[in-house]
């Protein structure tokens, strides 16, 4: 494995503008890959994941034997707190932005929805995997914040 040193070496001073909430999730919904981060035997656990936005709400498809989905599952209908993260930061720069969203994740149960996530989401997961089970995320709190040049540095 070779080190590529300038690839390391990042643009001229920067700052860190903090977003507000609807740009936030414009931006998340601008990508389709991000990381849950929930509770799993009392520990953190994060998982890289790809979804769509759903009138504001985070939607991952999962599969029978994915830890999210028992999580979920075992949450009563009351939603298990989550937090689920994504970005654009160039590698050469430094230079883009990070959104976090926290808020309660619910096991999709209603068929009709189930059917009209699975044709707007195409989990890139291994096709071996039956992906017949979503994850809604209700966001309670939105924060982001964009890295861009430092004027006059």
């Amino acid at each position: 494995m070779t080190f590529d040193h300038a690839r390391t070496v990042a643009a001229g001073p920067r700052q860190s503008i903090e977003l507000a909430s609807a740009e936030a999730l414009r931006l998340l919904g601008s990508v389709s890959l991000g990381r849950i981060v929930f509770t799993r035997h009392a520990l953190p656990t994060v998982r890289p994941v790809n979804h769509v936005l759903d009138a504001g709400d985070i939607i991952i498809r999962t599969h029978e034997g994915a830890a999210l989905t028992s999580v979920a599952r075992g949450s009563d209908g009351h939603g298990v707190v989550v937090a689920y993260e994504a970005d654009a930061i160039d590698p050469d720069t430094h230079l883009g932005w990070s959104v976090v969203v926290t808020g309660y994740a619910y096991q999709v149960t209603d068929p009709v929805e189930l059917a009209r996530f699975k044709s707007l989401l195409s989990p890139w997961a291994p096709p071996s995997l039956d992906m017949d089970h979503a994850v809604r995320i209700r966001p309670d709190l939105v924060t982001g914040i964009r890295l861009t040049a430092r004027d006059g540095g």
